[in-house]
């Protein structure tokens, strides 16, 4: 019985039928027939707090938690977690208002500008100073720094997105239209963000006396010095490593993880010279921004080619066949116990 229930059948011991309070005396210290009873009666009814007790748990609640229960105790996460952690968070991403969508997206093309500045700050202070294999990898590295920005920091880039908010389609708790709506934002926020940063370094950098002019164009022809299907199946690959970057992120357990597999996919990416549309853009604008011979005509062709590479490679080679293949594979593993295969022995 709950302690306010206790606390009310005292009470009501302690009052007479017509409301008035008894006396402590020597002849009724005894309780009446009819007031054992109704003590009684109250006893074997169960309490509030019993019966919340006795009630089955949700078997939502319950699986949750016993999901959350193996996601500490295994060393891996189990792939169909993964899964379903990723289905989530590109779900809430899709019904997100149109507001806060559009800042996420601007907030992380500028952060991501943050990649283009270190780049032509190395480039500049080691270029021509240390051998060029040492140099390329060491601007590899200041590529991670923006995407580490933008992943740890939880804003939106396109190119996470086209693996992300995929997975809510293929499962059908999104629509195809949310998804165009949802990349259409992203999109447009993110170009608009790595343009205005691209325009704040090109005067900013040089007038600190960190960065060369000359820097920015180089960094921009590597970028657009291609033909058209090169810079398509470059951003392929590129948006294919993106699209594993957002399923080995959400497999991590914690921020030092995450951090060290940002950095060794964007370093990866960076290094091999793989096309990304939202950084390249930075970088092809801040050479046209700079005046180092790159044209908007430039910038249309690799704008193109790579967000189309982008997209295909986020969307068959990870949402595709990272969805089916969880999809298809066991939803429970065996325990295994190696004292219970002696004993069988």
């Amino acid at each position: 019985m709950s302690a306010a229930k206790r606390q009310e059948s005292a009470q009501e011991l302690l009052t007479k039928p017509d409301g008035h309070t008894q006396h402590a005396e020597a002849g009724e210290d005894q309780p009446r027939e009819d007031q054992l009873d109704e003590d009684q009666l109250d006893e074997d009814q169960p309490g509030e707090d019993q019966l919340d007790e006795d009630q089955p748990e949700d078997p939502e609640e319950k699986s949750t938690a016993k999901q959350a229960e193996i996601d500490q105790v295994e060393p891996r996460k189990p792939a169909r977690r993964i899964l379903e952690q990723e289905i989530s968070e590109g779900l809430g991403e899709i019904e997100r208002p149109l507001p806060g969508l559009f800042l996420s997206g601007l907030s992380a093309g500028m952060d991501v500008g943050f990649s283009l500045l270190l780049m032509a700050v190395t480039l500049s202070q080691f270029g021509g100073v240390i051998a060029e294999p040492f140099v390329n990898l060491m601007v590899a590295n200041m590529y991670a720094i923006g995407f580490i920005f933008v992943i740890i920091g939880r804003s939106e880039l396109f190119t996470e997105h086209t693996t992300l908010a995929v997975l809510p389609v293929l499962n059908g708790r999104a629509s195809i239209t949310g998804l165009i709506r949802l990349w259409s934002v992203i999109y447009v926020a993110n170009l608009t963000g790595v343009a205005i940063f691209a325009a704040l370094i090109t005067v900013i950098a040089p007038a600190l006396g960190v960065v060369n002019v000359e820097a920015f164009g180089t960094i921009a022809e590597h970028v657009t010095a291609h033909a058209w299907w090169v810079i398509l199946l470059s951003g392929v690959l590129a948006g294919w490593m993106m699209g594993l970057l957002s399923w080995l992120v959400t497999a991590g357990r914690d921020t030092i993880s995450q951090i060290v597999l940002v950095w060794l996919v964007t370093t990866a990416i960076g290094f091999s010279g793989l096309h990304h549309s939202i950084v390249g853009s930075a970088e092809v604008l801040a050479g046209l921004f700079a005046g180092q011979g790159i044209t908007l005509g430039d910038f249309a062709h690799f704008l193109l080619w790579a967000t189309v590479g982008n997209a295909v490679g986020g969307v068959f080679f990870v949402a595709l066949i990272k969805y089916s293949h969880v999809l298809y594979s066991a939803t429970d593993q065996e325990d295994v116990s190696l004292e219970k295969t002696q004993r069988g022995k």
